[in-house]
């Protein structure tokens, strides 16, 4: 018996349409990280691109649970002395940008500071609405609210 290890030529990626609206965001998030990695293939290899390209849509009709919409803070710094900025997700949801929710959720259940980090988080796309570009990919539909009931509020 020998352990297998993926080479990236016998790797096939899919694309991924998995639709935001009323899912929880941490199950989403956890969900969508390990699709990008690749865990859920037999052929998952820890050191090779093993995961699939994921298309969010929907992502400014995200839910959260309990208080987490006004109490949970984002943290960034603009680089000068004082420069502490806070967010919150409703402030966020609300904003300009609400696919920065999902993005920064997925972002933090991936690998840290790896070239293969980054080529695993480059293959996500989260979209506001309900329109997305990548047509011509011919994306199949991932059903997640469906797969627990604890997934969809």
């Amino acid at each position: 018996m020998y352990t297998y290890s993926a080479k990236p030529s016998e790797v096939t990626k899919k694309w991924l349409v998995i639709d935001a609206e009323g899912v929880i965001l941490g199950r989403l998030a956890s969900e969508i990280a390990m699709l990008l990695r690749g865990k859920h293939k037999t052929i998952f290899t820890p050191h090779i691109d093993t995961g699939d390209h994921v298309i969010v849509i929907n992502a400014e009709k995200v839910k959260l649970t309990g208080r987490k919409m006004k109490n949970k803070l984002y943290h960034r710094h603009t680089g000068f002395a004082g420069g502490i900025k806070t967010d919150t997700p409703a402030f966020l949801l609300a904003g300009k940008h609400p696919e920065r929710v999902i993005e920064r959720a997925v972002e933090r259940m991936l690998p840290k500071d790896s070239p293969l980090a980054r080529d695993q988080y480059a293959k996500l796309r989260v979209y506001a609405g309900t329109n997305h570009p990548h047509t011509a990919q011919q994306a199949e539909v991932y059903d997640f609210a469906s797969k627990n009931p604890k997934n969809k509020r």
